[in-house]
């Protein structure tokens, strides 16, 4: 229940600061988006004190340990695959303007338009 108070606290600050921008719409536009950050900043540091919070820190953590694990490819690989999908876009791209010809000039021919 308490985590569901801290969620509930986090919405309610970040609407506060959203509604603190544009009430003081008369003051500078720095310090009101430096006012809307640091009300987002501490609606994070509430969000984050839930299990909620904990819960997405470690799934971010592992997911940043996932990375460190791929294997990335090498720059030869990466020129090749990128060559081989230009071609085959290139490829498709002749093929459907082709495909397309001849349905114009299908058309043409049933409808007495073609010469």
């Amino acid at each position: 229940m308490v985590d569901k108070i801290k969620l509930l606290v986090a919405v309610l600050l970040i609407a506060a600061g959203v509604a603190g921008f544009y009430y003081y719409a008369d003051q500078a536009l720095l310090y009101r988006v430096l006012g809307l950050l640091g009300v987002i900043a501490l609606a994070a540091l509430v969000a984050l004190s839930t299990q909620l919070g904990a819960d997405t820190v470690s799934f971010g953590r592992s997911a940043a340990m996932e990375m460190r694990k791929s294997v990335w490819p090498s720059r030869r690989e990466t020129t090749q695959t990128t060559l081989l999908v230009l071609a085959m876009v290139i490829l498709v791209g002749l093929m459907l303007w082709l495909f397309d010809m001849v349905l114009l000039w299908a058309v043409k021919m049933l409808t007495g338009q073609g010469g």
